[in-house]
């Protein structure tokens, strides 16, 4: 009885001490590969809207994406598809349409912010809104998931959406 227990809780150890071991090596990192989350995900970075200056006959406002330390730089291109607005939990009924390069690559991470413009017509009936969703674009297509981005702005039929660009 007294070696059946004693194989058991051998066989148990070592099978523990093999998993551990097992997982501290999943667990690294390949050589060359950073363990850092890409700044592209959603739940990554942070999105502020902001009024900029009007042109001849439109309102614009400025989407800013920043990435706080500790997540990978990632690239983006062309301009955040599946845009949509809420006023205080209220969607916004609206549709946009996107202008401007869509293959122009763009650097973003910590250190590197990026912002894309919302352009809104002056002449049409303007619509409260206080938060904007949108799925953010790589070179090879979307990047799984919503982003949201707070801050007022009025927006209206024929409202535009800009490319991701460099800078704040």
């Amino acid at each position: 009885m007294r070696t059946n227990r004693k194989i058991a809780v051998t066989l148990a150890v070592a099978a523990l001490v093999g998993a551990a071991g097992a997982g501290v090596a999943q667990a690294s990192p390949a050589k060359g590969k950073s363990p850092a989350p890409s700044a592209c995900r959603p739940a990554n970075h942070l999105a502020k809207i902001t009024q900029t200056a009007n042109s001849a006959g439109h309102r614009h406002y400025r989407v800013t994406l920043t990435a706080p330390r500790g997540y990978e730089s990632c690239t983006l291109a062309g301009s955040p598809t599946g845009v949509h607005f809420t006023n205080h939990d209220k969607s916004v009924k609206l549709t946009t349409k996107r202008y401007g390069s869509q293959h122009t690559k763009v650097t973003f991470g910590p250190g590197h912010p990026v912002h894309f413009d919302i352009q809104v017509p002056n002449n049409a009936h303007g619509l409260a809104a206080n938060e904007a969703s949108f799925t953010l674009q790589a070179p090879g297509g979307d990047i799984p998931g919503t982003s949201f981005a707070d801050g007022k702005l009025t927006v209206a039929k024929g409202t535009l959406v800009g490319p991701v660009q460099r800078g704040a």
